[in-house]
């Protein structure tokens, strides 16, 4: 597991470090570093797969962060270093340099003696879903990996080759069997995540074919003792919520799962249940990166926590973003208690109900 990161030269981050946990949250304002630190992983991660003496700013995990000049701290020196820290031992640490402010890369200076085993580039060992997923499709493509190294992909391209391919097989990990799940014997891949699918989205089967001589599969949704429908025809919310719970369920033991907005397109209840998903999967061997916007989710994370035990309170984390009138980055870590509580409220982390609710007391008491 890694235990931190220290960023110094990109993009918001003149110098920042941030402590990672089993579950960390990233939540705050839009534009005040969430996706940089993202970010900052996707690079140490293609800079530990790739031998070259450059990196990509545009195509890895598809990343279009533009031009070296983009990604360059205004306040440092044409150098970008990221320091990893893990419970393995010693720090990794990358030293990227800028080239030339139009260049579309940056060049490797550094390299570490050792890398984090997530780093390491073993197949569903970082499993990197983006908040732009795939929305329903009649057909999904086909990855070139054989059987055993097969992902769900960036955008859960790969969701209906992964359940064609591997739903039939028991779950490798049976500690990441479901929690509520009562029957004895081997649970099959595809009914572990029909159960989630049931809670997060709506009760639901899925159906995964092949199409004979061809690289596409089609993916086919029902309620139970329903008709068969095809993908476009069940809505957003199934499809954006299924990689997240295929990659989880498929991602390595002591592997990373790094998720933006798993929120999106879910139904309140949706996506509190998808912050119990998160945390109960942080607490079966794999670590959890999540940048949301959802207090439903957060509160998820905190009945996982404080009412069902799926994850001690000291395993989890939130760095709530914020910026000064200046501009300047503000960071605060908060800590959860064994009841689901949180350290403090910053002034912004998820108040908007209660400041809706008392602009409209009030608006009733004027009246």
């Amino acid at each position: 597991m890694i235990t931190g990161i220290e960023i110094q030269g990109f993009k918001r981050f003149e110098s920042k470090q941030f402590d990672l946990a089993p579950l960390t949250l990233l939540t705050g304002r839009n534009g005040v570093g969430k996706t940089s630190l993202i970010h900052a992983l996707l690079l140490a991660w293609e800079v530990s797969s790739e031998l070259t003496n450059t990196v990509r700013l545009n195509g890895p995990f598809g990343m279009e962060l533009g031009t070296a000049e983009d990604v360059r701290n205004w306040h440092s020196a044409d150098v970008t270093q990221l320091q990893i820290t893990s419970d393995e031992g010693d720090a990794s640490t990358w030293r990227l340099g800028l080239p030339a402010d139009d260049a579309l890369y940056l060049t490797v200076e550094q390299r570490p003696d050792h890398t984090p085993a997530a780093f390491a580039g073993h197949p569903r060992a970082f499993c990197y879903l983006s908040a732009e997923r795939l929305g329903p499709r009649s057909v999904l493509g086909a990855s070139p990996h054989p059987d055993d190294e097969l992902e769900v992909g960036v955008r859960g391209e790969y969701c209906a080759q992964i359940l064609e391919t591997l739903g039939s097989k028991p779950l490798a990990d049976e500690s990441r069997l479901h929690p509520d799940r009562s029957e004895s014997g081997p649970s099959l891949l595809k009914y572990e995540v029909e159960r989630w699918l049931s809670e997060i989205a709506r009760p639901i089967e899925i159906d995964a074919t092949r199409y004979q001589s061809s690289a596409v599969t089609a993916l086919q949704f029902r309620s139970p003792g329903g008709d068969w429908v095809r993908a476009p025809n069940m809505g957003f919310g199934v499809s954006y919520a299924l990689p997240v719970v295929l990659a989880g369920l498929t991602c390595i033991r002591g592997g990373i799962l790094v998720v933006e907005n798993p929120e999106a397109h879910l139904h309140p209840a949706g996506q509190s249940r998808m912050g119990v998903f998160l945390a109960w999967l942080a607490g079966r061997g794999v670590q959890v990166i999540v940048e949301t916007h959802s207090d439903h989710v957060l509160n998820g994370v905190r009945r996982a926590i404080g009412e069902h035990h799926y994850l001690a309170s000291d395993a989890a984390l939130a760095h709530y973003f914020d910026s000064s009138d200046g501009d300047d980055l503000l960071i605060h870590k908060l800590t959860f208690t064994s009841i689901g509580g949180i350290s403090h409220w910053p002034k912004g982390f998820f108040d908007q109900y209660q400041i809706d609710v008392a602009s409209l007391g009030r608006v009733r008491r004027r009246g």
